[in-house]
C-alpha cells in the first residue's frame, strides 16, 4: 500500500447533496462519527483487491458523504471566488472536488497491512469545533495522528477538517493550493482541474 500519511492527507472530501438523516444519524456524537468512518476505511482497504478502484470509489462515495460537509470546506477553501459564483458553478465545484476526492482515496486505499485505529479523545477547538483525536497504528512504522474538527451544523455533527501529525490542517493546504489556481484560471478552471484529475486517477 502506498505511504498512509499522503493517503491521510486526501480524508477530508465528501459531500455533493445532503441526504436525508436518520434521526440515529443525526443524534451521533463526533467521536461516532468519526468511528464509523474510520470503520469503513478499514473495510475498504481489506476488500481493496477484489474490490478495485471503481469498487472502492463507490464504497468510499457514500461514507464520505455522510461524514464530511463538502460544501462548507469548499467554501472556506476557496473564499471570495465563492461568493462571486452563482448557484450552478457553486455546485459545480462542489461536484468536482467531491469526485475528485473520492477517486484520490479510491487510489490510495489498495490493500491493507493490519493497520487500526484508536481514538484517544475529544477536546475544545477554535470556533464552537470539537476535535476527534485518533491514531492509525500500523504494525512496520510508527503511529500516525491524526485529528478531526468536528462542526455543529443544523443539529448533527459534521467533519470539516483534517490535521494530520500535528501539523497544518488539511484544509489549510487545500486553500493555498485552490486559491493560486483560482486567481489563475477561476471558478471554471478549477473545475476543470479537479475533474481531470479524477479521470486520471480513476484510469489508472
Amino acid at each position: 500500500m502506498q505511504y498512509f500519511s499522503t493517503l491521510v492527507r486526501a480524508l477530508p472530501f465528501a459531500v455533493v447533496v445532503l441526504t436525508g438523516l436518520s434521526a440515529g444519524a443525526q443524534e451521533m456524537t463526533p467521536t461516532a462519527t468519526v468511528e464509523r468512518f474510520q470503520e469503513n476505511l478499514i473495510s475498504v482497504m481489506k476488500e481493496a483487491q477484489a474490490l478495485g478502484v471503481m469498487g472502492r470509489f463507490q464504497r468510499l462515495a457514500p461514507e464520505i458523504d455522510r461524514t464530511f460537509h463538502l460544501p462548507l470546506m469548499v467554501r472556506i477553501a476557496t473564499g471570495k471566488f465563492w461568493k462571486k459564483a452563482d448557484k450552478a458553478k457553486q455546485k459545480q465545484l462542489v461536484e468536482a472536488f467531491r469526485r475528485m476526492s473520492v477517486s484520490t482515496l479510491a487510489t490510495l486505499f489498495d490493500g491493507y497491512s493490519g493497520e487500526t485505529f484508536k481514538t484517544v479523545g475529544e477536546r475544545e477547538g477554535s470556533q464552537g469545533t470539537l476535535l476527534v483525536e485518533t491514531k492509525l497504528l500500523r504494525i512496520d512504522d510508527s503511529p500516525i495522528d491524526i485529528a478531526y474538527v468536528a462542526k455543529k451544523i443544523k443539529d448533527r455533527w459534521w467533519i470539516i477538517d483534517v490535521v494530520l501529525d500535528k501539523g497544518i490542517s488539511e484544509l489549510t493546504v487545500r486553500r493555498s493550493e485552490y486559491r493560486l489556481q483560482l486567481k489563475k484560471a477561476g471558478v471554471d478552471g478549477l473545475i476543470a482541474t479537479l475533474n481531470a484529475k479524477a479521470d486520471e486517477l480513476l484510469a489508472e
